[in-house]
C-alpha cells in the first residue's frame, strides 16, 4: 500500500486564490485538532489529491512554519474499492472513488457524494514509431482484444481502422489491474457498452476475472509493465500516461469520431450530463453521445460520512475540497485532469448546505 505524504512539491497558486480559501473553518474541537484529515481510495485522482493536500496545509499555516496535525491530509492510494470498504472505519473522513455509489446506499448510511475532479482513461499501446493518438481503435475491436479474439497488432480488424498506419507483425500483450480499481470499472463499463459479448461474459466491475493477460497491482505498476513490454496494451488515467511518456490511442465514440483522451473530450462529456437531475451527483461519463465526446471520460467522487459525525469533522473535508475547487484548478489542469466547472461547484456547495436524507 502506498501512502501519499502531505509533504509533496508545493502547489503554486496566486496569493489571491489562496485568499479565497480563507473560508476554512478554524473553530474545530480539540479532538479534531489532534488528527489529520484521513482519506483513502482512487489511484486515478491520487496525484492531484496530493497537490491539494499540500495546498490545504499551506493555507492553514498562513505562511508560518508551525504545522498542526489537523492541518495535514493523510491519503492512501489503495484503489476505489478498498477506499469505499473503509468508510465504516471511524477514523476515515472520506473515500475517493471513480465509481459513484447508489443514492439509496448513500442515504441509508448518511453519506454525501460529490465529484472532485474529472479525467479520462487512456488506452496505452506500446508500439514503436507511432505518435500519440495516431493509432485508432473502436470499442468493439478493443473488447475483442481483451476477449482474446484479436491477438496481433496486424489483425485485419485493426488494419481496417488504420489504413495509413504501418502496423507491425507483433503479438498483443494484454495488461490489466488485478486490484479493486475504479479505473477498471470505467474501462469495463465502456467495454460492456460497446460489446454484447463482453457484457454477457464479464460486465463492469472494479474486479474482473480476466480471460487472458497479465495483472498488475496499482496504476504505477501497470505503467511500468506497459513501458517494459513491447506490444503491450493497457489502460490508465490519462495524465499519468502522458507524464510517463507512453503512447495512447484514439477511441471511436458513439458519433463515429476518433477522439484522443484529454481535457477537450472530457469537457464535452461533462457538458452532456444534466447534473441538477442526478441525485447525489450519481452519473456516468462513459460512452456518452456527442461529436467531440471522449468515450472513456471519468470522474472521481468524494464520499463523506455525515451521519454520526460532528459538523466540524465533515466540515474540514468540505474545506479541503473548497480549496481544491477555488484555488487548485490550475494544478489539476497541469496534471492532465479537468477541474470541476464553476457552475457545478456552486451546485456542490449548495448540496453541502443541505442536511442529508437518512433512511429510517
Amino acid at each position: 500500500m502506498e501512502r501519499i505524504s502531505p509533504w509533496h512539491r508545493p502547489l503554486h497558486v496566486a496569493a489571491a486564490a489562496i485568499a479565497c480559501a480563507t473560508v476554512l473553518v478554524v473553530g474545530f474541537s480539540s479532538a479534531a485538532q489532534a488528527e489529520p484529515i484521513r482519506g483513502a481510495g482512487s489511484t486515478f485522482a491520487a496525484p492531484v489529491i496530493a497537490q491539494w493536500s499540500q495546498a490545504y496545509q499551506e493555507a492553514r499555516a498562513d505562511g508560518g512554519d508551525f504545522i498542526l496535525p489537523d492541518w495535514t491530509v493523510d491519503y492512501e492510494r489503495v484503489g476505489s474499492l478498498a477506499g469505499v470498504m473503509r468508510l465504516d472505519q471511524i477514523d476515515l473522513d472520506f473515500a475517493a472513488t471513480d465509481v459513484p455509489l447508489n443514492p439509496a446506499v448513500l442515504e441509508k448510511h448518511g453519506r454525501e457524494q460529490f465529484p472532485i475532479v474529472f479525467g479520462s482513461v487512456a488506452v496505452i499501446a506500446n508500439i514503436d514509431g507511432l505518435k500519440n493518438g495516431a493509432l485508432r481503435l473502436s470499442g468493439p475491436v478493443l473488447a475483442d482484444i481483451y476477449l482474446g479474439k484479436i491477438r496481433s497488432w496486424s489483425d485485419p480488424a485493426i488494419k481496417a481502422l488504420n489504413p495509413d498506419v504501418a502496423l507491425p507483425e507483433l503479438s498483443i500483450s494484454v495488461l490489466y489491474r488485478k486490484d479493486g480499481s475504479g479505473t477498471t470499472f470505467v474501462f469495463t463499463e465502456y467495454l460492456s457498452a460497446v460489446s454484447a459479448d463482453w457484457k454477457k461474459a464479464y460486465g463492469a466491475d472494479t474486479l474482473i476475472s480476466w480471460p487472458l493477460g497479465t495483472g498488475t497491482e496499482g496504476t504505477q505498476e501497470l505503467i511500468r509493465a506497459a513501458r517494459a513490454t513491447k506490444g503491450a496494451i493497457a489502460y490508465a488515467e490519462y495524465g499519468q500516461v502522458e507524464r510517463a511518456g507512453l503512447n495512447y490511442v484514439s477511441l471511436q465514440n458513439r458519433a463515429g469520431s476518433f477522439v484522443k483522451p484529454g481535457p477537450e473530450g472530457v469537457h464535452a462529456a461533462i457538458n452532456a450530463i444534466a447534473w441538477q437531475r442526478a441525485p447525489h451527483f450519481n452519473a456516468t461519463l462513459t460512452d456518452l453521445p456527442g461529436q467531440g465526446v471522449y468515450p472513456m471520460a471519468a470522474a472521481t467522487f468524494a464520499v463523506v460520512p455525515v451521519e454520526g459525525r460532528s459538523v466540524e469533522r465533515h466540515g474540514r473535508v468540505h474545506d479541503l475540497f473548497r480549496l481544491a475547487f477555488h484555488a487548485g484548478a490550475v494544478k489539476a489542469t497541469e496534471l492532465g485532469y479537468v477541474p470541476v466547472p464553476s457552475a457545478l461547484v456552486r451546485q456542490i456547495e449548495q448540496y453541502w448546505a443541505k442536511k442529508p436524507d437518512i433512511e429510517d
